[in-house]
């Protein structure tokens, strides 16, 4: 009797360990929407293929790189950055970065179609940065290659009355 319990036991961690339990009803889930995520998220790189860049998004900006111009230090300074989807599928945007604090980008977070256009804002805040700034930030999206960078720059001049 107490080997048919440990058998039992064996056979039910064997089928709860299961790595691949539920994959296949997820798939007709995602089937079943009309969809799957792998239609908008398509990575064009194989080890095995030469790279195909026909069925991505793509990004496309009117300016890359935004010169404010001289700046006095402590003024804001706020530029949109339009682009339009010129690629096949739709353009989902999953992240925007600076490389500090005082550079802070806004993007959409619905998927831009084929063909529409789209906007990124972005807000420098000057206070404590002085002459030359370059400021990057950088977009991560569904396209090839999966990083855009775009640009902000100028100069601050010091503030007199610090």
């Amino acid at each position: 009797m107490k080997i048919n319990i440990v058998f039992c036991f064996l056979g039910f961690l064997i089928i709860a360990c299961n790595p691949n339990a539920g994959v296949e009803d997820k798939i007709a889930a995602d089937k079943k929407e009309g969809f799957s995520k792998s239609d908008i998220i398509r990575m064009p790189v194989s080890a095995n293929e030469p790279i195909d860049t026909s069925l991505v998004a793509k990004i496309v900006f009117e300016e890359t790189t935004f010169d404010f111009g001289t700046v006095l230090e402590g003024r804001p300074v706020d530029h949109i950055f339009k682009f339009k989807n010129t690629g096949k599928v739709p353009l989902l945007i999953s992240d925007a970065k600076a490389t500090c604090g005082c550079t802070v980008p806004s993007y959409p977070s619905d998927a831009i179609p084929p063909g529409q256009s789209g906007e990124i804002s972005v807000k420098f805040n000057t206070a404590g940065k002085k002459l030359d700034q370059n400021k990057p930030v950088s977009i991560i999206a569904n396209t090839f290659p999966a990083k855009t960078v775009i640009w902000m720059k100028g100069f601050v001049q010091p503030n007199p009355n610090k």
